[in-house]
Order: structure tokens, then C-alpha cells, then sequence
């Protein structure tokens, strides 16, 4: 396990590099938050062509490349068997840190901290989270609906969320992170994570009468911090990375490791986890079919299901399989086609370079990248080479590892900056990782102990089907 931790973060260069606006070394790349950062500098604009040297003078229209490769033809179940519950885990937690803010600019982020800071919890600054703060017992805000706990709205938690137009005040339920009204599995995650955190002041009141508001809030925020990131590691990552090994979250692997606590998410990053694929053609819940048109911006679902029957139906919908192309539902393909213009726009280098750059044999022709002919050959057509084609299409159009979820290059470079941001957390250091820091032994063993199928059944009435794959019940 310190092996693998150790050769998949040194790939991240740590202080960062480049960022969207610098292709050279400078202070400016190291410093300001704003931007992301990148891995590899931008493709220089005295280049004879868009990608470099090779392939044609012009890129492809984007809007033909996702309607001939990428849009969905039908459905192609992930062979890995990733249910919605896994597809709405990885928007919701990803969402803490992926804040892409372009009102000031491409390559810009509007998220204050690069990594697992549960800010789609508690808000990504201070003002947002003293308004989601209930200031009594650590606990955060809450609204009761016969009889269950769910995020109050913000009528009584005042933060702007993103909803269109005409959906009036009490229908909008006041999250840290402001599109999670947009779905209901999002909205699912968000009231089991208030939930969690507001039973675990409980547990730390109990266990620390004296201490006030203030550190039954911090000290509780710091153990979401820690469960999350544990469940992500043993659970998320271990089931993408189709591992033999069972990866455990154990920080002090690496204290006696050279090794720097950080992170700065990075443009490639970002690029890469548009998982859009996963999302079905239609809802199923509890028997109903829901279309888009009725699930989208639709808090009244959460409320409505109840998180029992929500967890319960999309842990038995199985999400869509994320590479070998032609699976991105119809009402998402804009999202493709915008992360291609914005690759453009910043000039990111040719899905080759980024092969190399994560030590992996670049690919010698279209048809060995592709085992489908059809794709193959569109491929030819619109880039001309190998060597011109772009890191997003690249990512989703790989063939897939037999039976999995996506290609290899998908695995070989999101597992580098995804365990160097988990471990790179602050609590993960020595001076964090120990009991006090999470208010003693009790805190300490809700973080050690952490698990999905937990999360669940200790924050709802029932403890219902649980599970991120077809694999089984956790």
C-alpha cells in the first residue's frame, strides 16, 4: 500500500508547476489560488499546428466530434456494475474542489481550498458557512418533513443556490455547494452528510460537555473530513481501480516517506473527471420512471422518496459505463462539447504527451488506441494523427481494460492526483493524524471505521439496500 501511495502521488509535481495562463516556472503559477494548475505547459502558439507539430491546421468542430463519437446511441451499462449511487458520489464529493469559475476567465476556480475540505458541506467561505450554522451544539441548520431531517431552505439558511427562475424561496434547500440543487442524488448526499454531522456532535457533546459551539463545530468537521476521505479511498478508488489489493486509508504509511502535505487541483484533473456517461436516460425510483425533465432542480423527490427509498433504487440503477465512447446522454452533451472548447482555449497538449508524461507507451495509430473500427476511422478522419488528438477525447474514447468502467489511461493518471490529494490532506500529516485532533478515542474510531453502507444506516430509519455496484450489498 505505501508503494502504491508513494509511486502514484510522486507523479504530481508538488510545489505545482504551470498554471493557464504560464507555460514557464513563476511565482504567480505558485501562488494564487485562483487558478488551477496544470501537469504539462500549454502547447507554444508559434506552433505550426493546434496540437504541436502533427495533425491537421484545424481542430475538429466540437459539436462534431461529440455527436459522431461521444453522444449516446443507447445505453451501455458499465460492465463494472457502478450503480447511481456510485454516479451521484462522485459528483457530489468531487464537487468540493472542482469550482470551475469562468466570470473571471478560462482555467479559473472559485473554490478557496485545493482538496477534500468538505466545503460542498459547510460552504466554500466563511460567510456561506455562518449561515448554514444552526450555533447551538456544533449542529448545522436543518428543516423537519414528516418526521425526517433534511437541509433547511434558504428562507432560513440565506445562501444564493443555483436554481432557474420562478422555483420560490421554501422549494430551495440551502446546501454549501451551490448546484447541488440540480439533482436529487446530490441532494440525497448532502442531507446524509448533515445528518452525519450533526449525530456527530451528539456523540462529541456527550463525550466533551464543556466544549461550545465553536469546537463541537470544528472538531465534528474535521471527522467528516476524515470519513470521507476513507470511504473514498477504500471504497470508491478501490472499486475504479480494479485492484486485487485492498487499499486501506492508513496515513502513517507514508510518516516516515518523503512526502509534502498539499494539493492543488489541476486543469487535467478537472478535464478528466466529466463522467457524464454514467448518467442513465431515465430515473428509476420505487417503481417510478422519472425523465429528466422531472428529476432536474426537483427537491421534492428527496422529500417526497424519503432518503431510504432513493438509496434503496439507485443503489439497484446501474450507471452507464464511462470509456469506448457513444454513451453520453443527449441532454449532457453540451458539457462535452464545452470541455473540449475549453481544453482548446488553454491549449493543453496532445493525449500522447500526457501518455508519456505518466509513463505509458503513446499509441503508435488510431487503431490501436481504439477497438472499435467505427471510431477508429472517425478518428483519422477528423485529426488526421495520433499524435493531434485531444486529452478529453483521448480519455473517453480509449478502449476499455477487459470488463471495466473506462481505459487505461483514465486509471494510470486519475489515480495519481487522486490519492495525492486524499493523503496530502492536512489531517493525513503527523501533527493532525492522532485522537485529540478529533476530540479522542470516540471521534477518532467514527473516522477509522467509516463506511458508505454507515453512513447510510446510521442517519435513517431503516437501514436500506446499500451498495455502489452490482456487486452486492455493502
Amino acid at each position: 500500500m505505501r508503494l502504491v501511495l508513494t509511486v502514484r502521488s510522486n507523479l504530481i509535481p508538488n510545489p505545482p508547476t504551470f498554471n493557464s495562463k504560464y507555460g514557464y516556472l513563476n511565482w504567480e503559477s505558485y501562488y494564487n489560488l485562483s487558478y488551477y494548475t496544470r501537469i504539462l505547459p500549454p502547447v507554444p502558439e508559434d506552433c505550426p499546428s493546434p496540437m504541436g507539430v502533427k495533425g491537421r491546421s484545424q481542430l475538429p468542430d466540437p459539436e462534431v466530434v461529440v455527436e459522431r463519437l461521444l453522444k449516446r446511441r443507447t445505453f451501455r451499462p458499465d460492465p463494472q456494475g457502478s450503480n447511481l449511487m456510485f454516479a451521484f458520489f462522485a459528483q457530489h464529493f468531487t464537487h468540493q474542489f472542482f469550482k470551475t469559475y469562468n466570470r473571471m476567465g478560462v482555467g479559473f476556480t472559485k473554490a478557496l481550498s485545493h482538496g477534500v475540505d468538505a466545503g460542498h458541506i459547510y460552504g466554500d467561505n466563511l460567510e456561506r458557512q455562518l449561515a448554514l450554522r444552526l450555533f447551538k451544539d456544533g449542529k448545522l441548520k436543518y428543516q423537519v418533513i414528516d418526521g425526517e431531517v433534511f437541509p433547511p431552505s434558504v428562507v432560513d439558511a440565506p445562501v444564493y443556490m443555483s436554481y432557474p427562475p420562478g422555483v420560490p424561496p421554501e422549494h430551495q434547500m440551502a446546501i454549501g455547494q451551490e448546484v447541488f440543487g440540480l439533482l436529487p442524488g446530490l441532494g440525497l448526499y448532502a442531507t446524509l452528510w448533515l445528518r452525519e454531522h450533526n449525530r456527530v456532535c451528539d456523540v462529541l457533546k456527550a463525550e466533551h460537555p464543556v466544549w461550545d459551539d465553536e469546537q463541537l463545530f470544528q472538531t465534528a468537521r474535521l471527522i467528516i473530513i476524515g470519513e470521507t476521505i476513507r470511504i473514498v479511498i477504500e471504497e470508491y478508488v478501490q472499486h475504479l481501480s480494479g485492484y486485487l489489493l485492498d487499499l486501506k486509508f492508513d496515513p502513517t504509511l507514508l510518516f516516515n516517506s518523503q512526502f509534502q502535505y498539499g494539493n492543488r487541483i489541476s486543469l487535467e484533473f478537472s478535464q478528466l473527471y466529466h463522467w457524464h456517461p454514467l448518467m442513465p436516460d431515465s430515473f428509476h425510483i420505487n417503481g417510478d420512471e422519472l425523465s429528466y425533465k422531472h428529476f432536474l432542480f426537483n427537491t421534492s423527490i428527496l422529500t417526497h422518496y424519503g432518503v431510504e427509498k432513493l438509496v434503496d433504487s439507485f443503489s439497484r440503477q446501474i450507471a452507464g459505463q464511462i470509456g469506448g465512447g457513444h454513451n453520453i446522454n443527449a441532454v449532457v452533451t453540451h458539457v462535452a462539447v464545452s470541455t473540449i472548447k475549453e481544453s482548446r482555449q488553454l491549449r493543453m497538449q496532445p493525449f500522447n504527451e500526457y501518455r508519456k508524461r505518466f509513463n505509458l507507451e503513446p499509441y503508435a495509430s488510431f487503431r490501436e488506441f481504439a477497438d472499435n473500427e467505427e471510431i477508429a476511422q472517425t478518428l483519422e478522419e477528423l485529426y488526421g494523427d495520433i499524435d493531434a488528438l485531444e486529452f478529453y477525447p483521448g480519455l473517453m474514447l480509449e478502449k476499455t481494460r477487459p470488463g471495466a468502467i473506462f481505459g487505461e489511461s483514465m486509471v494510470e493518471m486519475g489515480a495519481p492526483f487522486s490519492l495525492k490529494g486524499l493523503l496530502g490532506n492536512p489531517i493525513c500529516s503527523p501533527d493532525y493524524w492522532k485522537p485529540s485532533t478529533f476530540g479522542g478515542k470516540v471521534g477518532f474510531d467514527i473516522v477509522n471505521t467509516a463506511s458508505l453502507k454507515k453512513l447510510v444506516c446510521l442517519n435513517s430509519r431503516t437501514c436500506p439496500y446499500v451498495s455502489r455496484d452490482d456487486g452486492g450489498e455493502l
